[in-house]
């Protein structure tokens, strides 16, 4: 099991965590979580060995081996299935030595190594890194390009695939749905869910946190607080520990007050002194209760445009693409104010294509696109993180939005987004990519758009801008096209949704579990088959029985996942049943049993919330799963 005792973490002169003291059991997923800066990176390097505690003791077994998601690449000349393989060392070491076993003509070494190679698995491992890099989004000929020929966010899926190769019994993964779509998080999910090991996992998408982990380990003010259950689960039970502690702080408050206004009155009288001395040490005593400020430290909204066009948008026709390249035709789209759509579609579909004609940035190829009169887009990407000017500060980019404007209202503005003080001052080449993230919205804010489209808006940023992200774009009056992987704010914030697939825009009839269906059907139908096939029954066959594997393949952690969760109900239903025959009996009312009549009801309320966390997540895993069963059933 993984054990911190009193533990202590510095760098620099910040204390990130003080005397804190967490354990992890071997099997449980836990999501790591807490504000920027707090220390959550950190944690994970002490982990890994790489720092030290400052006091306190950091347990891990000697015998675990430590995936972990790597955040740099240097082997750019390395095939892409090549640098996954690199991630299990010890196949890599076998694999050399074979090598040089071989060269000699060193048959007792060639033969001890083969059955090494075989324990290990070695002789498929080419298979499962290329089966990584396929549920990650890689084509069968990305898979064998070279490391260097790939974008920034496609080497951080490279970088992911590789720690998922790697062997281990903990494994941690920093961000790891940063710059995957959404068909790929569904695909990594499932890969989470039935990894065997302990996975620390840092994470600001609240839906995969759900989906994944078992417990939350909250980092704030020093302190490592674990809860059990998902995000939601964290969420309901913070909720009440913080209305607690106001109650006792509250409480505290008037106990202080008190002592305060008796000293104040007896200090200076000789016959009072002692008990004015008595509550003074009383008062040195009491813990100090910070107030629970729950307030998030962003509070903002997009500003209401002057003027509306009906429709904002109109698209008929279109040809959408890249030069001579089509990517979508036939593509019709009229957006009217109060539009929320939601674009789905596999990675590379057109998705962004769509957007960016839509933006301006790119223009059609072929058809009509017609811009409202009084049109204001506010179109927000991540590239355009990189047109941010390094050298100027937030309130610099402001003042040359709006010169006119009084510097004060601008700082009032970009304190909604957390830039206060000498934070707005500060040149952006310092920032982080979500201080950036959090910059180029507030410029889109500001412009008063009518038109908001958003590609992947979500990366970079933490859950606590998230989620004021959510709440501004709820309140926005005009018209929302958004891309996120974020499924919490597609829930949150669209109507209606648009599959974009197969070179085509059209509706789509359903919700996000839905649409997990018909990703599993769709790569089903994408499946590669051999080219050298000549008779078509053995070909449908053949394809028949891979979609049935498939199928099969997205079953297991689904059955597995329900199994458990049925297997956890009953555990707590016996509990419950305990907790419940305790206040069944008469006795446990008596004014000598206050105590334990308290401990009991405050039992019965935490199992009966955790009970219902765990009906509904039980339900959805049953639904999930006889849904595929049916898929299985139609396609054997």
């Amino acid at each position: 099991m993984i054990r911190l005792q009193n533990l202590t973490l510095q760098r620099g002169p910040q204390r990130l965590l003080e005397d804190a003291e967490m354990t992890l059991h071997p099997g449980h997923k836990a999501g790591l979580i807490g504000a920027n800066g707090a220390g959550k990176s950190s944690l994970f390097a002490l982990f890994r060995g790489e720092l030290s505690a400052d006091a306190g003791d950091c347990l891990i077994p000697a015998d675990w081996r430590v995936a972990h998601m790597r955040q740099e690449i240097d082997a750019v000349e390395r095939q892409a299935v090549d640098y996954v393989l690199d991630g299990d060392v010890h196949l890599r070491r076998v694999q050399a030595d074979l090598a040089v076993a071989e060269a000699a003509h060193d048959g007792t070494a060639v033969a001890r190594l083969h059955t090494e190679l075989d324990t290990l698995d070695g002789y498929s491992a080419d298979a499962r890194a290329r089966k990584l890099l396929a549920g990650l989004g890689f084509d069968s000929a990305q898979m064998d390009r070279r490391v260097g020929d790939f974008s920034g966010g496609w080497r951080m899926r490279l970088n992911l695939a590789q720690a998922l190769m790697c062997p281990s019994e903990l494994l941690l993964l920093d961000e790891p749905t940063n710059h995957l779509d959404l068909d790929a998080i569904l695909w990594l999910e499932g890969w989470l869910k039935s990894y065997p090991g302990t996975l620390l996992l840092i994470s600001h998408d609240r839906d995969f946190l759900d989906a994944v982990v078992d417990h939350v380990a909250h980092l704030d003010q020093q302190k490592l607080t674990l809860y059990r259950g998902g995000y939601s689960a964290f969420e309901r039970t913070r909720a009440e520990r913080l209305a607690q502690q106001q109650q006792a702080y509250d409480k505290q408050q008037v106990q202080r007050a008190h002592m305060e206004k008796y000293i104040a009155r007896f200090k200076a009288q000789a016959t009072k002194a002692r008990q004015a001395q008595s509550r003074i040490k009383a008062l040195e005593r009491m813990e100090e209760l910070s107030a629970a400020h729950v307030d998030s430290p962003f509070d903002f909204s997009f500003r209401e445009a002057d003027k509306i066009s009906s429709p904002l948008l109109d698209l008929s026709e279109g040809r959408l693409g890249y030069g001579d390249k089509v990517v979508l035709e036939k593509v019709k789209l009229n957006l009217a104010p109060g539009a929320r759509i939601g674009l789905l579609g596999p990675n590379g579909a057109g998705k962004s294509t769509l957007i960016k004609n839509l933006s301006n940035e790119l223009q059609p190829i072929g058809g009509r696109l017609q811009r409202g009169e009084n049109l204001v887009v506010g179109y927000f990407a991540q590239h355009q993180l990189d047109a941010l000017d390094d050298k100027a500060s937030p309130l610099l980019h402001f003042q040359r939005l709006a010169p006119t404007e009084r510097e004060q209202v601008l700082r009032d503005f970009l304190g909604g987004f957390d830039f206060r003080g000498p934070r707005c001052d500060e040149p952006v080449l310092n920032f982080s990519g979500g201080e950036k993230a959090r910059l180029a919205l507030a410029l889109i804010a500001w412009g008063k758009p009518n038109l908001l489209l958003l590609d992947e808006p979500t990366n970079h940023l933490d859950l606590e801008m998230r989620l004021a992200l959510t709440m501004a774009l709820q309140e926005f009056s005009g018209a929302v096209v958004v891309v996120s992987h974020d499924r919490h704010l597609l829930k949150s914030t669209t109507d209606e949704f648009l599959l974009v697939a197969d070179g085509q825009v059209q509706p789509f009839d359903g919700d996000l579990e839905d649409y997990a269906r018909w990703l599993v059907d769709y790569r089903t139908r994408q499946a590669p088959t051999s080219g050298g096939e000549s008779n078509p029954d053995k070909a449908d066959k053949r394809v028949q029985r891979q979609a049935a594997a498939a199928l099969r393949q997205q079953l297991a952690p689904h059955k597995r996942e329900a199994d458990k969760l049925e297997k956890e109900l009953g555990q707590l239903h016996t509990k419950l049943a305990t907790v419940e025959a305790r206040l069944g009996s008469s006795e446990i009312y008596e004014a000598a049993q206050k105590d334990q009549l308290r401990e009991a009801l405050a039992e019965q309320a935490t199992l009966k919330s955790r009970e219902a966390d765990l009906e509904e997540r039980w339900m959805v895993a049953l639904e999930t799963l006889e849904a595929l069963q049916a898929e299985l059933e139609a396609a054997s």
